[in-house]
């Protein structure tokens, strides 16, 4: 019965799909927002352009090296600082208020944000939404929106 237990539990962890890649960012790679400075003051909807160099934008489940999708990060600590940034590290990025993916490949969006600071960042995630390694994040920026 041992070994029937151990068995299924070993099929079970190789057949599914590991998302610790560590999928490699090449020396270099920088992300940025193309359209908006630390402190400005905007109106909404809030345009954010997403500014990639060294790598390529790709949709979510595509994998090809040297490539990857946007994630926005919003009102929430810089990447790595937060509770939970390490299980995100390893099992990829969340899907909620704080954690915007654009898995379709885009490469700006128009945000409706209530009027007060709030802050911006920039995370590239790979083919399984993970941060690639080295991870390839923008400068976390604050805005003021303004009514």
């Amino acid at each position: 019965m041992k070994h029937i237990i151990l068995g299924a539990a070993l099929a079970l962890a190789t057949a599914v799909p590991s998302f610790a890649s560590d999928t490699a960012a090449p020396d270099g790679a920088e992300l940025y927002i193309i359209n908006l400075e630390d402190g400005a003051s905007v109106a909404s909807p809030v345009l954010v352009k997403f500014g990639l160099r060294g790598m390529g934008v790709a949709p979510a489940g595509v994998e090809k090296d040297h490539t990857g999708h946007h994630h926005i990060y919003l009102n929430r600590p810089p990447f790595g600082e937060a509770e939970g940034d390490a299980e995100i590290a390893a099992n990829g990025i969340p899907s909620d208020d704080n954690h915007i993916h654009f898995g379709g490949g885009q490469t700006e969006v128009s945000l409706d944000l209530d009027p007060g600071e709030h802050t911006i960042q920039l995370v590239l995630g790979d083919h399984f939404h993970v941060p690639h390694s080295p991870p390839v994040v923008s400068d976390r920026i604050t805005i003021t929106v303004t009514e």
